[in-house]
């Protein structure tokens, strides 16, 4: 269940990110954010009123989720939208889901004891060189503009999105709460952040568009696919498997990225598929390795 989950998510992020890159041309990254999680408020709301509550936490847990929510979605999903404007979505989802499961597995030694063997130190070096690779083909191509800010900030989103797996798996396997009851706290914490950075940046909160109606309906889309359901299957695949385990299985999202850009008719150089192939044979040896040590 849990490994089908989150394949089932990094769909729904190939998907919705380039969705959201459009979007993003009439939405700033902090209203786009913001308007997202309040459709998906909208949506979990009725469906967690109509599930009998069997789960009880207390103050430190609900806090728990709630920091989760404003690291991992507030933050996290901010520095992910600014850096879809910057490099697009191949490249910002590369960045993004290949770093996130790195910074997983150090957050977990760090956090709770979990140490690495020198098999997934391998792995960690494959990622990071598979990377610094991406990035620097990128930016000899004469296709795109390299920005370096875009994948800063990419880079900053693997970072809260690493923060947000391992408190909310933390709290997912500790207590009786479900999965989406667990991502409407987060989506409330995730909420608070944006909303108090658009008042002290006092940020435009309607987008700026010559086709209002369009650009609903595809933000309608956007955010079923890549925010609620989404995020409740990111929920459901934490409760099941292990956080690092879990964000692995994100990071393929970088291959189906690539994939629809391919068939949307946009170039992907085999040498930019083939460090992203590279990048996940890296990731998949630092999670394998604790399962399979030589």
């Amino acid at each position: 269940m849990g490994e089908i989950a989150a394949l089932s998510t990094a769909c729904c992020w190939a998907l919705a990110a380039r969705l959201f890159r459009r979007l993003g041309a009439s939405f700033s990254p902090l209203a786009l954010n913001f308007w997202k999680g309040l459709a998906a408020i909208a949506v979990l709301l009725p469906w967690t009123w109509l599930m009998p509550a069997s789960f009880s936490l207390s103050q430190m847990d609900i806090l728990w989720l709630l920091l989760s929510g404003v690291i991992g979605i507030g933050l996290g999903d901010t520095f992910f939208f600014q850096a879809l404007n910057k490099i697009g979505d191949s490249q910002t989802i590369l960045v993004a889901e290949t770093l996130a499961p790195l910074f997983t597995a150090l957050q977990a030694m760090a956090w709770i004891a979990e140490w690495l063997t020198w098999q997934q130190w391998l792995g960690i070096a494959i990622v990071i060189m598979s990377v610094d690779m991406i990035i620097r083909l990128h930016k000899r191509s004469q296709l795109q503009n390299f920005e370096m800010s875009g994948f800063v900030c990419a880079g900053l989103a693997a970072l809260c999105q690493a923060v947000g797996a391992v408190i909310s798996r933390d709290i997912l396997t500790t207590t009786s709460i479900d999965p989406a009851n667990a991502s409407q706290i987060r989506l409330l914490g995730g909420m608070a952040i944006i909303i108090l950075l658009m008042l002290i940046g006092r940020r435009r909160w309607l987008p700026v568009t010559h086709n209002a109606r369009r650009t609903w309906r595809l933000f309608i889309l956007a955010s079923l696919v890549g925010t609620f359901a989404a995020l409740y299957l990111q929920m459901l695949a934490f409760s099941h498997t292990k956080a690092a385990i879990v964000q692995t299985l994100f990071a393929t999202s970088v291959i189906l990225s690539l994939g629809l850009a391919w068939l949307l008719g946009e170039r992907v150089s085999r040498q930019s598929l083939g460090w992203s192939l590279m990048a996940l044979l890296g990731v998949a040896i630092l999670i394998g390795a604790e399962h399979f040590p030589l």
